[in-house]
Formats: C-alpha cells, structure tokens, sequence
C-alpha cells in the first residue's frame, strides 16, 4: 500500500484538500538491491500534498483546496472548489492509474457567499459546497495490511466563514473530514481540523 501526501485546505471559505492517491499491490516481488522509499508530506495551507514512492509505484499528492473563488487542484485525489461558484473541485486520479487511486474534489455552486467543497477521498468524491452548508471530505478506503482494517486516504472538509451581512453569524456548517484521516473544515466560530499525518 502506498498512500501520498493529502493537500492543504484553502482560505476564506476555501475548498479541503484532496486526499493523497491510494495504491496497492499484491504482485510485487522486491528486488535484491535498496528501494527507493519517499513517504510523501501532506501540503501546508492552499498547498498540493507530494508523491509518495516505493519502487516503481507512485501515489500523487492530494490536489490543493482552493481559495475564493477557485477551481480546486489536481491529484491523486482532487481538492475542493472555494466558494462562490460555480467552481469545479479538482480531478482525481490524477495522473491516471489503473484502479483509479482516487476521487474528484467538490464543486462550490454559491451562490455568494457559498461555501468550499470538500476534497476528494480515495472511496469516493468530494461533497459540494452551497450557501447553506460547506462540503464533506469524500471517504477513504479501509485496509487490512496491518493486521487489522483501517481507513486510509479521506478527503478533508470544505470550509464556512462569517456572513458579510452579519459578521456575528456563521455563515453554515463546516464540511466533515472523510473517514481516514481527512480534516474537518474551518468555520467562523472554529478552526480547521489538521489530517491525520501520513507516515
């Protein structure tokens, strides 16, 4: 199993980041000689996450959550979209890997404010973001190579913030972190949760 670095939440209602490409193999036969081994680093704020490598597999980094208004980023899974869309969350599987080693980002539809759409999770896509809620970060995948079954590779969840029409009012709920180490979106009363770090 090789899981990438997931990407950096976006600012100002911004999109999560999209988790670090998934990939596994059951055929890999390791040669006499030293492997090259990169344990990829999630991307700081409005960052893409980096590659993480074993051999010859290379999982992308998670595409970067944007900023407002913004098309999310590329990746192994795509980052969310940031607020007043229509904006498009990122392209998953990015570059393309057969299985697929992750899912797109989350649109933000606004209409202004709106609110970020959340990042890609290797199970499945980001969820949009809207006026009235941010999206959730899309799930990871569950794994047993340890002996027992954890998730891995969640999305992290879109962002909210405060009305501009009324600056003591949160302007919707904050997007959940995906299941497997995604982070939850910031609101105008909290701050982003920081994914679970990849090692």
């Amino acid at each position: 199993m090789v899981v990438a670095g997931g990407g950096g939440g976006g600012p100002n209602r911004g999109g999560g980041g999209g988790a670090g490409g998934y990939r596994t193999t059951t055929s890999f036969s390791a040669p006499s000689e030293s492997l090259t081994v990169t344990v990829g680093a999630g991307g700081g704020a409005g960052g893409a996450g980096n590659n993480s490598v074993f051999s010859t597999v290379t999982s992308a980094g998670g595409g970067l959550g944007a900023a407002s208004p913004a098309a999310g980023g590329d990746g192994g899974s795509g980052g969310g979209a940031g607020r007043s869309g229509p904006k498009a969350g990122g392209s998953g599987n990015t570059p393309p890997t057969s299985p697929s080693q992750g899912n797109d980002g989350g649109d933000a539809q606004g209409p202004s404010p709106g609110n970020g759409g959340g990042g890609g999770g290797a199970g499945a896509v980001g969820g949009n973001g809207s006026s009235p809620t941010a999206g959730n970060g899309g799930a990871g995948t569950a794994n047993d190579i340890t002996g027992s079954s954890v998730t891995y590779a969640g999305g992290g969840g879109g962002g909210t913030g405060r009305s501009p029409n009324a600056p003591n009012a949160v302007s919707g709920a904050a997007g959940a972190g995906g299941p497997g180490g995604g982070g939850a979106g910031s609101s105008g009363s909290s701050d982003a949760v920081v994914g679970t770090a990849n090692t």
